[in-house]
């Protein structure tokens, strides 16, 4: 039986409220907060960090297969999966692939990846998928739309829910769409949308479900329908008869925004996280048609932790007004470094790809001192050429000293720049991120966190950051 081992999720700390942008654009509100990168964040970073939830615990030599799914994909020409599975440190035969251009690339991956390991081609597959869309000022999509990844692994074995059947469908529709040549994505009038798309396409293929399967409404616990309207939501559960409120999964609209391809998994990861043993879950995502699949919960959910609902992080930060959501995205444009700065080589990145993008130190064989970068002299005991290479990226750390510049380009100054002692003696020079400046103090707690360093000679250099544990 195929189904999901593990589940992870992510989304960045950063919230803007509505009725803020509601003020600055003046329009309505729609209520709540949405979800904002971080301006080091990208649809590549948040996927590296949902993968790292999903795989905690799971030896990475055991993922034979990485799919990134996203619309915002940061290149048109290049391979984005292979650099997640380079941050999250896979090892090098790991079968990678992009799906991209609808909000059900997710779900397509999940299909894909039952196909791969129902036919033995491997034996875990690891999909992620992962958004950061911007809507033109002033429209409902700039409040709806929010950031955020989720990462599922797909096995044939320690399930903690197995995947009992699928049905899809398809309509090509023009409902929301964006073109190669456009920022910002369109859309047609709101009623043909929601009646002749997201309500006809996912209520037919519930029904084309429940028939292959002869399934009814009293089969499922918990229904996920990944439809980017709750209204619609809510007509759709009505019109099957399911209980709203018992059974309908929380779409966390009003607290991260829709999330794009990656906003299916986010809401199936946190219907298992609340499920129980043998509760069944109806799982729907939309997008140019739609799918649909039976989960059934296993009993090792009970000895398992798959992690929160995605909008429980315990502490975020509110953006102060709609200026620096500007800022951060790059919506306005702000002064450069006055001094010119340094293009970036491709060869150093990819010769130096072990040390700066999976974040490995090296251990002297001869006293065990640790450090990072790579060194051929060791600092301490001076023996040459006699280290192996280790991980860091998964240690935690502490704050020996830092400083707060404001002449280092940076959205919102003050750019921190810290010395970090992780775990194990390992001292490393490093950026500090996802913090308010106030904050920062000595012997501050710090984790590990993959982010986007600059993209200068017109490519992105991705590497490692600290940020805060709260």
């Amino acid at each position: 039986m195929v189904g999901i081992r593990a589940t992870g999720t992510y989304n960045p700390i950063y919230r803007l409220e509505r009725k803020e942008i509601a003020r600055a654009m003046g329009t309505y509100s729609m209520g709540g907060v949405k979800a904002v990168s971080n301006y080091d964040e990208d649809s590549v970073t948040m996927a590296v960090e949902a993968v790292r939830s999903a795989v905690d615990g799971i030896n990475p030599s055991e993922i034979e297969a990485l799919l990134f799914a996203s619309i915002t994909s940061p290149y048109k020409d290049k391979q984005s999966a292979s650099t997640v599975a380079l941050g999250v440190d896979l090892k090098e035969g790991v079968f990678t692939s992009d799906l991209s251009n609808s909000i059900r690339s997710g779900a397509a991956a999940l299909t894909l990846a039952m196909d791969r390991v129902k036919s033995g081609s491997s034996k875990n597959v690891v999909i992620t998928a992962s958004d950061c869309r911007i809507g033109i000022g002033g429209s409902e999509f700039e409040q709806f739309y929010g950031d955020g990844a989720a990462a599922l692994v797909i096995s044939n074995e320690d399930l903690v829910a197995t995947i009992e059947g699928s049905y899809e469908i398809n309509d090509t529709i023009l409902d929301v769409w964006q073109t190669s040549l456009e920022s910002f994505p369109t859309s047609w009038e709101d009623r043909f949308i929601k009646t002749k798309g997201y309500q006809k396409t996912t209520i037919a293929v519930i029904r084309g479900l429940m028939e292959k399967y002869q399934l009814t409404v009293d089969d499922f616990q918990k229904v996920v329908i990944a439809v980017p309207d709750y209204k619609i939501q809510i007509g759709i559960c009505k019109s099957f008869g399911f209980d709203i409120k018992t059974k309908l999964q929380e779409s966390f609209f009003s607290s991260i925004g829709f999330t794009g391809s990656a906003h299916p998994l986010l809401m199936l990861a946190a219907a298992i996280a609340e499920a129980e043993p043998n509760d069944k879950i109806l799982f729907v995502a939309y997008g140019d048609g739609a799918q649909a699949f039976v989960l059934s919960v296993t009993g090792l959910i009970k000895d398992r932790d798959v992690g929160h609902p995605p909008d429980s992080i315990e502490s975020v930060i509110t953006l102060e007004n709609y200026e620096q959501y500007l800022k951060i995205k790059g919506l306005i444009a702000t002064e450069a470094a006055r001094r010119p700065l340094l293009p970036s080589s491709a060869s150093y990145m990819w010769r130096e790809r072990n040390y700066y993008t999976r974040f490995h130190g090296c251990k002297c064989l001869n006293c065990g001192t640790e450090q990072y970068p790579r060194q051929r002299v060791c600092y301490e005991c001076k023996a040459k050429d006699n280290f192996e290479e280790i991980k860091l990226a998964s240690r935690k750390g502490k704050i020996i000293t830092y400083t707060k510049d404001y002449l280092f380009p940076c959205p919102i100054p003050p750019h921190i720049q810290t010395v970090v002692e992780l775990e194990g003696g390992c001292r490393v020079y490093m950026m500090m991120t996802d913090v308010k400046p106030d904050e920062v103090k000595s012997h501050m707690p710090v984790k590990m966190t993959f982010r986007m360093l600059h993209d200068r000679s017109n490519f992105y250099h991705y590497s490692w950051k600290c940020s805060p544990i709260y």
